[in-house]
């Protein structure tokens, strides 16, 4: 991991709370249980573009999404020029036409003084920032429930998860990361048994897999290879389960099947779109370009609900392979070519031993078969196994260069040479 941004708490990285904010904005968002958690949320300033430019919304809700609060009011003040609106029914303040400038978007509520973060009022498009009330009431009141909770015995029951679940995908470089974020959904008012663990098999493609940062204190889970398990039991709720791994791709196309042993309630994928990169899902049915937080674009795909064994299978197209094949057969060839030098530098009296008549034979048979695949190569790129036989011929073709010119000796078999 090369980048900062990556190292922060999950909650708190900028592109997955774009993405987590920027559903509450497309057409068939999720219902209000499954938004993510206010306090991720409260006073930050989504880019919206399709507002006009200079607008501003603000929208205020009590503890939770959904919750809307009709009837506040609510300032928002850029430089030296504060503007003062009342929210409509939906809770939601508009503000137009505002200058550009560093801006503050503040209210009140039941005695409750709040503000966003500052804001930067863009030229084109406009912003949506969402306030939330109450969120240290609501806190405390999760806390008791919780402890409540947790004393109970535990019982037999089933888990979900739950329509905050998403896979976000970002690029570093040529490196694809993945993301798993997932929202264990305990809908008893006990701890539950599953009847065993939790038990993910990540896809074939997937490499470093491990528990990344923001993962529910204390959960119990252990990754080996592509294989995930998870031990209960569950507290009521929500558990948290982030995940990560290094998605391989060899060429401009993949597909990605990932099964679920639960239900899977909503369907979520996002990717960093890089040049032409393509999202697509027979499962998807909505698939949109929204901004994230740092100038990124990620294409989000969503869908219904899916049964719990039935495979999320969605492909990616255009992908960025061809740069990363060039970069690491360059690389290689640099190396075996400095390994030919070493090698030969330690040992010619074995090069000067070996027959010559043999070493003609095998180069020009593997020059023939070079130059057919050189030739299809013009074509079009070479499948993979094609691709690695043509590496080796290039290894073998240095070798033995190099063992004719140390057998070749002096011209003219030496004769006129001075002693």
């Amino acid at each position: 991991m090369t980048r900062a941004r990556l190292g922060l708490p999950l909650g708190l990285r900028p592109w997955a709370l774009g993405l987590l904010i920027a559903a509450l904005y497309l057409p068939g968002a999720a219902s209000a249980q499954d938004m993510p958690d206010p306090s991720q949320i409260h006073g930050r300033a989504l880019p919206a573009p399709e507002l006009p430019d200079g607008t501003v919304t603000v929208r205020i809700v009590r503890e939770a999404i959904g919750n809307d609060a009709p009837g506040q009011q609510v300032r928002v003040t850029v430089g030296s020029t504060t503007r003062t609106a009342t929210t409509d029914q939906q809770g939601r303040a508009e503000f137009r036409g505002l200058p550009s400038g560093e801006a503050k978007a503040e209210a009140t509520v039941d005695g409750e003084m709040m503000e966003s973060q500052p804001f930067a009022v863009p030229t084109s498009g406009g912003l949506r920032v969402i306030l939330v009330a109450g969120r240290t009431r609501a806190a405390d009141r999760k806390k008791q429930e919780e402890a409540a909770a947790l004393a109970a015995p535990v019982q037999k029951g089933v888990v979900v998860l739950g329509g905050d679940t998403r896979i976000v995908m970002e690029f570093d470089q040529d490196t694809l990361w993945t993301y798993y974020l997932l929202e264990i959904v305990n809908t008893a008012r006990t701890r539950v048994d599953i009847g065993g663990p939790l038990r993910i098999t990540l896809p074939p493609e997937a490499t470093g897999a491990r528990l990344y940062e923001g993962s529910t204190e204390g959960l119990q889970v252990e990754v080996d290879g592509t294989n995930v398990t998870v031990h209960g039991p569950f507290a009521p709720g929500t558990t948290t389960l982030n995940l990560q791994y290094n998605l391989r791709f060899t060429n401009g196309t993949q597909t990605v099947a990932q099964t679920f042993p639960v239900p899977l309630q909503n369907v979520v994928v996002g990717v960093e779109k890089v040049g032409t990169l393509g999202l697509a899902s027979t499962q998807f049915s909505s698939t949109a370009e929204v901004p994230a937080e740092r100038g990124s674009v990620f294409v989000l795909g969503r869908g219904g609900s899916l049964p719990a064994g039935t495979p999320l299978t969605f492909t990616l197209s255009n992908l960025p392979a061809q740069s990363r094949i060039g970069r690491y057969v360059t690389l290689g060839l640099a190396l075996l070519i400095a390994a030919i030098g070493v090698w030969m530098a330690m040992n010619p009296g074995r090069a000067a031993a070996t027959d010559r008549k043999a070493l003609v034979a095998r180069r020009d048979k593997l020059l023939a078969e070079l130059a057919q695949l050189e030739a299809r190569r013009r074509d079009a790129p070479l499948p993979e196994r094609s691709e690695r036989r043509r590496l080796r011929i290039l290894a073998e073709l240095e070798q033995i260069y190099g063992e004719l010119d140390a057998t070749a000796g002096p011209q003219g078999g030496g004769e006129g040479i001075a002693a």
